[in-house]
Formats: C-alpha cells, sequence, structure tokens
C-alpha cells in the first residue's frame, strides 16, 4: 500500500509539473519555437560562430532546463548577453574552445547554485528590477529596427498586419495564442501572394543534421583551463544574473514561487550539456518567457515542446521555416517590447510619488544596459547607487538624545538606529565631551551594532571621555550587538 501511495504521490507531482496544462502548452512552445529562430541566429553571428551554434545551443538549453530548472515555464536559450562576451574568445581561439568554455560555464553555475547564489536575488531593489525590465524591453525594439529600416515598403504593412492580429485576435478566442496566429497568417499571404521580403531563410542556412554528442576538441590541459577559466566566470554571473531575474519577473505574472538555487544548479546542467553537444552558452530570455506565459504556457511541458519544436523545424522542415516573413517575427517580439516595458514606472503619477533617488536608480540601469548591451553591468550599477542611497536614508535616522540626572552626577545619552559604517561616521561629535560630569551612560536599547565601524566610533566616544577623567558605561546592547562588541571593543581605540 506505502508503494502505491508513493508511485502516486510521484505521479501527483509530475502530472502538475508537466501535464496540467497540455494543449496550451503545446502551443505556446510552437510559438517560442518560432522566435527562437531569428534569435539563436543573430547571437550566432554576434559570436562569430555558425548559426547552427546557435539554434543547437537554444535547443539542448531549453530542454536540460525543462528537466533540471527551478522555474516552469521559463525559456531558456542563446541569448546576445552571453553572446556579446564570447566575441574575443572565438576571436582569439575558436569555436572548440567555446564549446569548453561552455562547459566550465555549467561547472561554475552548478557550484553557485549549491553554496545559495539563489538567494541573493532578495539583494536586488525593486528599482533595479524595473529598470532591467524597462532596459530589455528596449533593447528588444531596437533589435528589430535592422529588419524594418531600409527595407522593402511592404514590411511595414506587414508588421501592421501582425500587430492587429496579436492584439486584436484575443477577442475572438485564445484557444489558439494570436502570434502563431500572426506568423501563419503572414506566411501564408506571402507565399500565395509570392510577395517578395527577407525571410527567416535569409538570416542564415539551417541545420540539416541533429547534434552529435562529444567532446570540445582541446588540450586537456592548465593552458587551456586559464584561457577559458575568465570568461567561464563571466559568463556564469551574466547568465545566472539574467536567469535570476527573469524567474522573478516570470513569478510575478504567474503568481507562483520558483526555486532559485534550483535555477542556478539547472542552468549549470543545460550548459554542461550544451557544451557536449556542440552548442554556445546560453540562459534564461525575458522575451521568448513572455512569449510563453502570455501564450498559455504555464508548465516544464511549455519549455520542453519549445526546444524540441526548434530542433523539428530547422532540421527537418527547414524548407517551410526559412520562408517564414521576418516581418511576421518582428510584429511578434514588437509586441513583447511594449508588454515588456513597465509604462506603470513613467508615468505622471509614478514621476510624482516615487522618490527621486528610486526614479534614478531606474533611469541610471536603463541607461547602462542600453548604452553596453550588458545586462549585468547596468544590474551592478544601479544595485551600488540603490545601496548608495539607502546607507545615505539609514545614515540620517540616527539619533542620539541626552538627559542629565537631577543630582547632576550623570548624563545618559540614548542612542536610537542602526549603527553601522555609513551611520556612524558623525556619531563621535554627538557627544559633549566639554561636559567634565562624574559617568556618562550610554543606551543602546534602541540601537543595533551591525559592524566594527560602529565599535570602533564607540570605542573611540569611550576613550575621549576616558581621558578626561569620566567613567563610561554601556547599557541596553542586545545579544548580536554585545556579542560584537564583546569580541571586537577595544581593537580600535589607538586608531582615533
Amino acid at each position: 500500500m506505502s508503494s502505491d501511495v508513493g508511485w502516486a504521490a510521484v505521479w501527483g507531482r509530475f502530472k502538475a509539473a508537466w501535464l496540467a496544462n497540455p494543449t496550451a502548452d503545446l502551443l505556446a512552445g510552437l510559438v517560442v519555437a518560432l522566435a527562437l529562430i531569428p534569435e539563436a541566429i543573430s547571437f550566432s553571428v554576434i559570436a562569430g560562430v555558425d548559426p547552427k551554434v546557435g539554434l543547437y545551443a537554444s535547443f539542448s538549453m531549453a530542454v536540460i532546463i525543462a528537466i533540471a530548472g527551478g522555474r516552469p515555464a521559463m525559456i531558456s536559450a542563446a541569448t546576445a548577453s552571453m553572446a556579446l562576451v564570447m566575441v574575443p574568445l572565438v576571436r582569439e581561439h575558436g569555436v572548440e574552445y567555446l564549446f569548453a568554455t561552455t562547459v566550465v560555464t555549467g561547472v561554475v553555475q552548478i557550484v553557485l547554485g549549491l553554496i545559495g547564489a539563489g538567494r541573493l536575488m532578495r539583494f536586488v531593489p525593486r528599482p533595479v528590477m524595473v529598470g532591467f525590465v524597462n532596459a530589455l524591453a528596449i533593447l528588444i525594439f531596437l533589435a528589430q529596427l535592422p529588419h524594418i529600416v531600409g527595407e522593402t515598403w511592404v514590411v511595414y504593412p506587414m508588421i501592421a498586419a501582425g500587430l492587429m492580429v496579436i492584439y486584436l485576435f484575443p477577442r475572438l478566442t485564445r484557444v489558439v495564442p494570436a502570434p502563431l496566429v500572426a506568423i501563419i497568417g503572414i506566411a501564408v499571404v506571402a507565399t500565395v501572394g509570392h510577395i517578395e521580403v527577407p525571410t527567416v531563410g535569409d538570416m542564415g542556412d539551417l541545420p540539416d543534421a541533429l547534434p552529435v554528442l562529444g567532446l570540445p576538441s582541446v588540450p586537456f590541459s592548465w593552458t587551456t583551463l586559464r584561457i577559458v577559466a575568465p570568461y567561464a566566470f563571466t559568463l556564469a554571473a551574466v547568465g545566472l544574473l539574467e536567469s535570476l531575474l527573469t524567474a522573478q519577473i516570470v513569478d510575478d505574472m504567474t503568481d507562483t514561487r520558483s526555486d532559485k538555487d534550483a535555477e542556478c544548479r539547472g542552468q549549470g546542467l543545460a550548459n554542461i550539456g550544451t557544451g557536449f553537444l556542440g552548442g554556445m552558452a546560453g540562459c534564461a530570455m525575458i522575451g521568448q518567457s513572455i512569449i510563453n506565459v502570455k501564450s498559455g504556457g504555464r508548465t516544464r511541458l511549455s519549455t520542453f515542446i519549445a526546444g524540441l519544436f526548434l530542433l523539428i523545424l530547422v532540421t527537418a522542415l527547414g524548407d517551410v521555416v526559412s520562408v517564414i516573413p521576418m516581418a511576421a517575427l518582428v510584429a511578434v517580439m514588437i509586441m513583447v517590447s511594449i508588454s515588456t516595458f513597465d509604462w506603470a514606472s513613467i508615468s505622471p503619477r509614478a514621476l510624482r510619488t516615487v522618490p527621486r533617488s528610486e526614479t534614478l536608480v531606474m533611469v541610471v540601469t536603463v541607461v547602462v544596459v542600453v548604452a553596453t548591451d550588458n545586462l549585468a553591468l547596468g544590474v551592478l550599477a544601479g544595485a551600488l547607487l540603490g545601496a548608495v542611497f539607502f546607507a545615505r536614508r539609514v545614515a540620517q535616522i540616527v539619533q542620539v538624545t541626552d538627559v542629565l540626572d537631577p543630582d547632576g552626577g550623570i548624563r545618559v545619552y540614548a542612542l536610537t538606529g542602526d549603527l553601522f559604517f555609513a551611520s556612524t561616521n558623525e556619531l563621535v561629535h554627538s557627544f559633549d565631551y566639554a561636559d567634565l560630569i562624574p559617568k556618562v551612560v550610554i543606551d543602546l536599547t534602541d540601537a543595533h551594532i551591525w559592524d566594527t565601524s560602529a565599535v570602533a566610533a564607540l570605542d573611540a566616544v569611550a576613550a575621549k571621555y576616558r581621558g578626561r577623567g569620566v567613567d563610561v558605561e554601556m547599557i541596553g546592547l542586545n545579544e548580536a550587538s554585545s556579542d560584537l562588541h564583546g569580541r571586537t571593543a577595544g581593537q580600535f581605540a589607538a586608531h582615533h
């Protein structure tokens, strides 16, 4: 009986993770697969490798992450942010070193997942998240411009028609994803009408064979490791940052929670598999993830199907896929760009009510990401600026009040707030050392000591009083503050 119950529980979990939404997941996966093709080819061109490297990567990343990842319905594949990091590696050492780097990237990501790197997401402020989303929306739109500017005039009405279908078709039915209807409809019109417009086939040659499992053709030596390690660590950091931020966005869109550490480990496994299959390192894609969710994808099946359909489309149905007009896919990506951007963040009401410091953090994140095409740099810049503003605010709420006892023999200073490196700079100057009374009591009941900078400041205050013959006593320390003060007090007074 217990065995039957165990298998029933396993089947229940599998059904919830894979089969809770099969029809919508299948259709959403097909839409995503079509949208992945030109993106993967473009990112291969950026990295300086054959288009099949990006296409194989997108297939293997999606399939493996569907099984190993922590966020259902999120799409992982080859991405622009990762491709930009690979450019000098491919140029100087060749594509085989790229495959080796992809494997090492995966190993690093697994280690980071095992030590709990996913929990670091709690330190990314909301304005940085908003800036990340807005910057990515802008980058998605800018990536479509080469397919629009300078093309034949027919492209423009095709894109407009695609957008109309995407936004109006859901009013008729949501059974079939609107983007899929737009892609098929425009492809049929262009083919039947013999309309000459740029197609997916113009982006590059599609592979006609399945990827083959094999080891990267590089020497297994310390020299090789020294070459690939710097790129691997950079790719691991950029990939996890983009993946975890995208996971958070999908969490919010679907009102569900995901295991961020499992996502880190899953991304690592996916990149290891991708390296052995002749693909480039990848990570989560916010654009394709949003397409998937908005098309009805909710479980791991949608991600798995996206990767599987991608492989089938480019290998078995390459001739059919090649004739799809780029205008159809551009319309889908413009829809993604518009729906991704957080328009409320720049509304007049938000600009009036949201603190200026938070708006500035959001703007800086957007500007740095768009200017550098580097999501990691933008998020880092925004997070650092947010930390500076936070430290300034916290530093200003530390208060020092004093009262003299009726006998005039003891003055009590009450400290309120969080004492750390930013809030203790002026602490030493908040006491009256010229008031030579017998005893000073520093009451820390409503304060908390966070670091040795605060301990050093309190040591300096006590040293100044004792140097003038005044007795000093500290009271009210909570357990954590007392422990830190007890271990480190007296070590810093000599420097003041």
